[in-house]
Formats: structure tokens, C-alpha cells, sequence
């Protein structure tokens, strides 16, 4: 019987939670006027989430690239039709691991350091005393984050596929020894535009929103305290990596399948 209980008491838990989640985006989407005032708010959180994080991103596509194209290749070659590596690693890196693991990275070094952020100012009564200056601390702090997330996610899962098609290159043409055309060749002439490019980047964009969110609004409602600052850290990187493989789902279901 106190297991049911608990079971219940964490599923409303769970529901309170993501109702206040929704409505605080609301909140967000409402005060978002001030950064479409000045950009430059969301220019100087653009350089902090997405630029400070081109580095872990390129080197982690680079090395999944390369290992996915080695599997690749050594499969691939079993059944004589290792012409196609260029595409089964770009398609599988546009469609999947790109956004994916671009927007996991993405939610435990800049999200972290959001949620870290607003905690921080929350704990030093810096959001309390923008009240008190009559400045909203959602349109002035949570809106100009939450945008520059939602902007760079796209532009780091292109990062990512690009040096993830880069490393199985390096694997294909120059350890194993395949043709240079071939390869670029069969990548070109096998992938579609809108259903591999585009449906990536709609997925990047929506991970970009869901981790965003998540990381805003874990700083935003944190305990003013060095604990709570932590424990929202942890649920930042914890909850946005579940949600974006649920959603991650959800969204393979509605683009790839017929």
C-alpha cells in the first residue's frame, strides 16, 4: 500500500511539474519582446551556449563519425557493398545521432551552466532585486537564454554531422582505401534534402527547445542554496537527457516511418 502511495505521490509530482514547465514556457514566450528590442542580450548568451560549445561538439562528432564508420565499413564489406559507406554514416548521423547526441552534449556543459547561472543569481537575490528595479527577471534573464539555446542547437547539430561525416572520410578513404569520388558520390546521390536534412534539423530545433526550457526553468525555480543549486544541475542534465530520447521517439515515428 506505501508503495502505491509513493507511486501516486510521484506521478502528481511529475504532473505538477510539468504543468508549471508549460506554463512558465508561456511566461517566457510572452516577455520574449525584450530580446527582439535588443539582440544583444541574446548575441552575448548565443557566444556563452553555442560558441563554448563548439569544441566538445566537433571532437564528439569527429570520434563517432569515425568509430560509426568503422563498424560500417567492416559490415558494410561482409556483404560486398561498402561503395555506400558515405551514406548509411551521413544518413544515420542527419537523422539520428546528429541531433541526439548533439543536444546531449549540449544540455550537460551549456545547460548545466544555465541552469548553474540562474540558480546562482537566484541564490544572491539578483532576480529579487530586478523586482524591486520593476525589471522582470523572466524577460530580462530566462528570455534571452532560452532564445539563444533554441538558436544554437541547430546550428551545433550541423556542427556535429559535418565532423561526424568528416571522421568516417577519414576511416573510409584513407585507412581503408576507398575511392574519394565514390564515397562523396554515394552520399550525394542517396541522401534527400527534406527527408534526411531538413527533418534533422526540425528535430535539432525541438531538442533545442526542450533542453532550454528544462534548464531555464530548473535554475529558475532551484533552492537558494549551494544544494539546491547542485540538484538542479543534476536534474537539468538528467531530465533533458530522458526527455530528448522520449521525444527523440515521438518524433522518429511521425518523420521516418510510412
Amino acid at each position: 500500500m506505501k508503495a502505491i502511495e509513493q507511486l501516486g505521490a510521484k506521478t502528481l509530482s511529475f504532473v505538477q511539474h510539468l504543468g508549471r514547465a508549460v506554463l512558465f514556457l508561456f511566461a517566457v514566450l510572452m516577455r520574449s519582446g525584450t530580446v527582439l528590442r535588443r539582440p544583444s542580450l541574446m548575441i552575448r548568451q548565443m557566444y556563452f551556449s553555442g560558441v563554448l560549445s563548439i569544441i566538445i561538439i566537433a571532437v564528439s562528432g569527429l570520434f563517432v563519425g569515425m568509430v560509426l564508420g568503422l563498424q560500417a565499413y567492416t559490415q558494410l564489406a561482409k556483404f560486398k557493398s561498402a561503395d555506400i559507406l558515405g551514406y548509411m554514416v551521413a544518413a544515420a548521423m542527419l537523422r539520428e545521432l546528429g541531433p541526439v547526441l548533439a543536444a546531449i552534449l549540449f544540455a550537460s556543459s551549456a545547460g548545466g551552466a544555465m541552469t548553474s547561472e540562474i540558480g546562482l543569481m537566484k541564490t544572491t537575490e539578483q532576480l529579487e532585486a530586478m523586482n524591486v528595479m520593476a525589471i522582470d527577471p523572466v524577460a530580462r534573464v530566462v528570455a534571452p537564454r532560452f532564445w539563444a539555446g533554441v538558436l544554437s542547437m541547430p546550428l551545433l547539430a550541423s556542427i556535429f554531422n559535418v565532423a561526424g561525416v568528416y571522421g568516417a572520410y577519414q576511416i573510409g578513404v584513407n585507412y581503408f582505401g576507398m575511392d574519394n569520388g565514390v564515397f562523396w558520390g554515394q552520399m550525394q546521390n542517396n541522401l534527400d534534402f527534406y527527408y534526411d536534412v531538413v527533418n534533422g534539423l526540425i528535430k535539432s530545433l525541438v531538442f533545442g527547445v526542450v533542453v532550454t526550457l528544462i534548464a531555464v526553468y530548473q535554475g529558475f525555480y532551484a533552492k537558494p542554496t549551494s544544494e539546491g543549486i547542485l540538484r538542479a544541475n543534476t536534474r537539468t542534465v538528467v531530465s533533458s537527457s530522458l526527455t530528448i530520447l522520449a521525444v527523440d521517439f515521438m518524433l522518429t515515428a511521425l518523420m521516418f516511418t510510412k
